[in-house]
């Protein structure tokens, strides 16, 4: 076999090694990315289930561990006691009513500490074991890390229903939800550069450029979602497509200075919300018009059009959750498929930039 034979088998080698790292990372990242998935939609339960101010203590280690006794259940439900949520709404409930709620908060703290378990011991294994390529190392630390971060958030949203309030800041709330959102988009991403891609080449210009913008008015959309949320908006003006009787409501901008109405209104924040929903529907199908000129039969173009459907669909989806004023069930639907389209646009955003280059190196011998 000559010199060259030898490299080329070398350079094969590396390259079907390189796919079955590559492939190990998807699937690790795959994992996480459904783990958040469930996270956020648990983390939705808790919050319809008003059950997000329960655990008024912040145990980062120690507070995996549930109330085994009596005695430590009534300590729990002592220090609840203590705060405006109980006094003011839940006041005379049962040891065993505040079980329920107490587990709907334990799991979702729980589900967080895990995932962080789920990231931070693959990525030492693979980074160790030289599977994590150079160019996404970086980005997955400060992934670890924003997770991180998205932690100390979480309790300080918490704390901000503790003292005065009966709920958490919708601020804060809405902080919260979006910096998810940027962790479960930012996996995706990775995900999708270390995924084989069609060797036919995405359109640049308006192709691109639509995409880009159906991704960020998602993250938009969820932003504003959480602000709803955490004003409780959605359980008034329950008619579609009318709201108050109008399509352009009156009383929206009653407060002084009047940009406090888009985040302390709920009839505003309500209908700003609707207002999104139709800005990306608009853009969505705008951007599916646009691919199916630019790129025919194309997988980008054929993607356009799963994207539309995943949004008309959260579309309906919304409206029932409105007309069922926030039915539990139909509410956490409304949630996850936020995060699914999310996903799906941040894959077909990704998809024009096409895989991350394989790195090979070869030796040249004398």
């Amino acid at each position: 076999m000559s010199a060259a034979d030898v490299t080329a088998v070398e350079i094969h080698g590396r390259t079907q090694k390189r796919d079955r790292d590559r492939k190990m990372v998807r699937i690790w990242l795959g994992v996480v990315i459904f783990t958040l998935l469930c996270l956020v939609i648990v983390g939705g339960a808790t919050r319809l289930t008003g059950s997000g101010l329960s655990i008024t203590e912040w145990k980062p280690i120690h507070g995996v561990v549930p109330p085994l006794s009596v005695e430590e259940w009534q300590e729990e439900f002592e220090l609840y006691k203590r705060i405006p949520q109980y006094q003011k709404i839940n006041k005379g409930m049962s040891l065993e009513e505040f079980k329920t709620i107490f587990w709907w908060e334990w799991a979702h703290r729980f589900l967080a500490r895990g995932i962080g378990l789920i990231f931070a011991l693959p990525l030492a294994f693979f980074w160790l074991t030289g599977r994590i390529e150079p160019r996404i190392r970086r980005p997955l630390v400060g992934l670890l890390a924003l997770g991180g971060f998205q932690g100390f958030i979480g309790w300080w949203m918490v704390s901000s229903g503790l003292s005065k309030l009966t709920s958490v800041s919708q601020y804060r709330l809405a902080v919260h939800l979006t910096i998810a959102c940027l962790i479960f988009a930012a996996c995706v991403w990775i995900m999708r550069g270390l995924a084989p891609h069609s060797d036919v080449r995405a359109p640049a210009g308006r192709g691109r450029a639509g995409a880009i913008a159906v991704a960020v008015l998602c993250i938009i959309q969820i932003y504003l979602g959480a602000l709803v949320a955490g004003l409780d908006a959605g359980l008034t003006y329950n008619t579609w497509p009318l709201m108050d009787g109008a399509l352009v409501p009156g009383g929206l901008f009653i407060q002084e200075p009047w940009w406090i109405n888009l985040f302390e209104n709920p009839k505003t924040v309500q209908f700003v919300h609707r207002v999104g929903a139709y800005t990306l529907l608009l853009v969505a199908v705008w951007h599916m018009v646009t691919m199916l000129a630019d790129a025919p039969r194309s997988t980008h173009a054929r993607r356009s059009v799963v994207l539309l459907g995943l949004i008309l669909l959260q579309a309906g989806v919304g409206i029932m959750t409105l007309l069922t004023q926030v039915h539990l069930h139909t509410a956490l639907l409304h949630q996850g498929m936020a995060f699914i389209v999310l996903g799906f646009a941040v894959a077909h955003w990704r998809g024009f930039l096409g895989e991350y280059p394989r790195e090979v190196r070869v030796e040249v011998r004398n």
